[in-house]
């Protein structure tokens, strides 16, 4: 018997209020890295109308000034505008970071210390992280999640571009996709709010939307006179970013990740040096089960990993390939051991982590990006792969 459902995902643009916080948390780590790659960072922002909280525990021998970083990167983003209550020239910034825990720090470094069971680098954290890939895409990614990607880049592109005078910063997108024994066949729905200005008519925005963006992005043989189009569905999106709404980092974990389509362990990636597992490991769990896939050893495959704050080894390294597997998923879990290791060192050199990279990272998704200094995307572990389950 065939069998149908509709799965749907969401993206949210860079000037979405809890992306506004994510961008400035990896903001801050970059400016760490680009001069102390020994940097410890666990950076938190909050944002509400004209303010903006940079919290969290650093500890680095980098020196920046963080209240100008907060607003370049605000003005990169776009809240320019002279009407815009959250301004990049006029934001008040308030500093509020500490040194990383002693005790914290102790688990981490990579030396002995009292009731520490070894001198390696441990994990920063306990918890667990999943990674997942499969062949609905050429990014090896759901199709959801990347078609609502594709749809809020290509909004920030148009509006950087000047082209269009009444785009602003602040958008959502989702995209509803009907499954067919779980393969994408056709698009059911597909919502855009975008912020704009209030001179611009309701039915300028939804014919520009539909013609100028779902349309030009979105894969023309899944798109068909039942599509349901649902542009600015409140009929208006004049107030819009910190200003309407309030931002935290680490609130959109799924649009992160992918989708809800692979399982989430929890922990939120912006801010977070590698040292943290809820980051590294994760990227680290993509990168395998994303060679698998390419490997053509199964159509889907999650990964996922367990670790305890200071133990450099994780408790748990488990396969699912959902029934898709050319070799059973215990011979697969046997295999990426070989192949990879999985402690925190390890993931950080394997994937040259240690870079100032993050703000690449942190709009449209952490995974199904292109760029070649995004390594966890690489696969080039797809023959040992094979090689290693024949």
């Amino acid at each position: 018997m065939s069998k149908k459902f509709i799965f749907s995902s969401e993206s949210v643009a860079e000037g979405h209020p809890d992306k506004v916080c994510d961008t400035l948390s990896d903001a801050v780590l970059d400016a760490c890295l680009e001069q102390d790659t020994a940097s410890r960072v666990a950076c938190e922002c909050y944002v509400k109308s004209n303010l903006v909280i940079v919290g969290g525990e650093i500890t680095t021998r980098a020196e920046f000034d963080a209240a100008r970083l907060v607003r370049q990167t605000i003005r990169e983003i776009g809240y320019t505008h002279p009407d815009d209550v959250f301004h990049a020239d006029r934001v008040f910034v308030m500093n509020v970071t500490t040194r990383q825990s002693p005790d914290i720090a102790q688990g981490v470094d990579a030396r002995e210390a009292e009731g520490k069971a070894g001198a390696e680098q441990g994990a920063g954290d306990q918890g667990l992280m999943f990674g997942y890939a499969c062949n609905e895409t050429p990014e090896l990614m759901p199709a959801p999640i990347m078609f609502a990607h594709r749809l809020g880049r290509e909004l920030t592109r148009i509006r950087k571009s000047g082209r269009v005078g009444w785009l602003r910063p602040d958008a959502k997108s989702q995209v509803s996709v009907l499954y067919e024994d779980n393969r994408p066949v056709r698009i059911t729905s597909v919502v855009v709010s975008t912020q704009h200005t209030a001179e611009v008519k309701h039915d300028e925005i939804q014919a520009f939307i539909i013609e100028e963006v779902i349309k030009k992005v979105l894969p023309a043989d899944m798109l068909d006179k039942d599509t349901r189009y649902l542009i600015n569905p409140t009929g208006r999106f004049v107030a819009g970013g910190p200003d309407a709404d309030t931002g935290l980092t680490g609130r959109k974990i799924i649009v992160d990740t992918y989708g809800g389509m692979g399982r989430h362990g929890g922990g939120a990636f912006s801010g977070k040096d590698p040292s943290k597992v809820d980051r590294s490991a994760a990227y680290m769990a993509r990168y395998v089960a994303k060679n698998v896939v390419a490997a053509g050893l199964a159509e889907r495959c999650e990964v996922q990993f367990a670790y305890a704050i200071g133990y450099p080894l994780p408790l748990s390294v488990s396969v699912e390939t959902f029934g898709t597997g050319q070799v059973s998923d215990e011979r697969l879990t046997e295999a990426i051991q070989e192949i990879f290791s999985f402690k925190p060192a390890d993931i950080i050199r394997q994937l040259d982590l240690l870079r100032p990279i993050y703000k690449k990272t942190t709009n449209y998704g952490h995974f199904g990006k292109s760029d070649p200094e995004i390594t966890w995307e690489r696969t080039d572990k797809t023959e040992a792969l094979k090689a290693a389950v024949s």
